[in-house]
């Protein structure tokens, strides 16, 4: 797959169950509103999300309505805000093998990235924090300064993560890669891999 001389190597992580010990969609609209406004949300929308568990609705429209429910009409400025500060929260639901995974490849002077299919404004106040170079997510739709509830493009799940990781990184066979993942949604890219670590470290 990959030129056993090549010098260059890149270490991509998901973060949901992987770099952390949860979902961050439910989380964040916990910290954001507190859980007795996350359980009623849950509760309003619980059709949704029992046609989602039956098959009935895909992963992407599932998960888009619960975001448009609670965040459409707030505005860019204030989200990142929060986002910003919720960097803390995530400090407090990190996994130790994956901080010393991510440690080691920085130290080894691999190229570290996330690939996530969580919001991308959530993940990249924290991984900035930690002096990780480059943040793959599901992206929000905003026109005019105000978050629309929609995403832009696809949910990055499944063989989204590995279209969004080759635009980046294309000439495959130029470097070694190595995936951390937990989910069927990381297989596709666990399987494009050098060295796939699933649920592992």
């Amino acid at each position: 797959m990959v030129d056993a001389n090549s010098s260059k190597v890149i270490a991509v992580f998901d973060f949901d169950g992987t770099i952390t010990t949860v979902d961050t969609l439910f989380d964040f609209i916990r910290f954001y509103y507190g859980f007795p406004r996350l359980i009623w949300g849950v509760f309003v929308l619980s059709p949704i999300l029992i046609l989602f568990k039956l098959g009935f609705i895909p992963n992407d429209k599932a998960k888009e309505r619960l975001f448009s429910y609670f965040f459409k009409g707030k505005t860019l400025s204030e989200f990142n805000a929060i986002c910003e500060k919720y960097k803390n929260r995530i400090n407090q639901t990190l996994r130790s093998q994956a901080i010393d995974k991510i440690r080691f490849h920085q130290q080894e002077g691999h190229i570290v990235l996330i690939n996530s299919a969580s919001i991308y404004n959530w993940i990249l106040p924290w991984a900035q924090s930690v002096d990780i170079e480059k943040v793959i997510g599901t992206e929000i739709e905003v026109k005019e300064g105000v978050i629309t509830g929609k995403f832009t493009g696809e949910n990055c799940y499944g063989v989204e993560k590995v279209k969004r990781f080759l635009e980046l990184y294309p000439y495959r066979d130029t470097y070694q890669l190595y995936v951390y993942g937990d989910s069927s949604g990381d297989k596709p890219l666990l399987d494009i891999a050098d060295f796939p670590f699933y649920k592992e470290f």
